[in-house]
């Protein structure tokens, strides 16, 4: 009886299981949609930023990364999507894999060298970006920096509102929220962020009372 009462509680507190759903698709960008109102990004790909630039053969600069919205949505704007959800992200995005006539999307762009495997989160169509790449498929017939590299890259850190408040609030990509002090090993990668909740501290009791804790390293 003990057994099943415990059984009971794991499932009471398990996070829900997300259902798969389907819709009319609006195109966002290259691995984002909204599917009968749902805002999903597509797991497992990653689609250059609007604005992004990539080189062609020739060396010269283009912005892929309208290109691909614009091809994206050419190909599936008002089509019918059905999707299995696998996660909620911390915008509150639905992450799922979508058909289309039975076809996984997000393979297909990858095919199509209109997105890459976005490997930090699935290996799932890492052979296809291999076979895109042979074949100098869509943005691998030039030169261009991995979606992930370029947000990276571009991220502009919030100023700190005070000298004295230097210590970094974080949050990681599963919406834990991490603090990092001068002197850490992530301290000055981090950058603070704060059209995402993220923010400075004047003191490690400020942090933790906010519902920080300290980062590991």
């Amino acid at each position: 009886m003990l057994r099943i009462c415990s059984v009971l509680v794991l499932l009471a507190l398990a996070p829900p299981v997300l259902a798969g759903f389907q819709g009319t698709v609006r195109v966002i960008d290259g691995d984002t949609l909204d599917v009968g109102g749902v805002r999903v990004r597509l797991h497992g790909i990653d689609a250059p930023e609007v604005g992004q630039t990539c080189q062609t053969a020739e060396g010269k600069d283009w912005d892929c990364g309208t290109w691909v919205s614009r091809e994206v949505r050419a190909q599936f704007q008002g089509v019918v999507a059905s999707c299995d959800p696998v996660e909620k992200d911390r915008y509150g995005r639905i992450v799922a894999t979508c058909r289309v006539d039975g076809r996984d999307m997000g393979r297909g762009l990858v095919q199509r060298g209109m997105a890459v495997a976005y490997r930090k989160y699935s290996r799932a169509y890492v052979a296809d970006e291999r076979a895109a790449k042979r074949a100098n498929a869509g943005l691998h017939a030039g030169a261009f920096q991995r979606p992930s590299q370029h947000r990276k890259s571009n991220i502009k850190q919030a100023p700190v509102p005070d000298q004295a408040c230097i210590i970094k609030g974080n949050i990681s990509g599963k919406g834990t929220r991490i603090f990092h002090v001068p002197g850490q090993q992530y301290y000055d990668a981090t950058r603070i962020r704060a059209d995402k909740g993220e923010r400075w501290f004047c003191s490690e009791a400020e942090a933790r009372a906010a519902g920080w804790r300290k980062a590991w390293k």
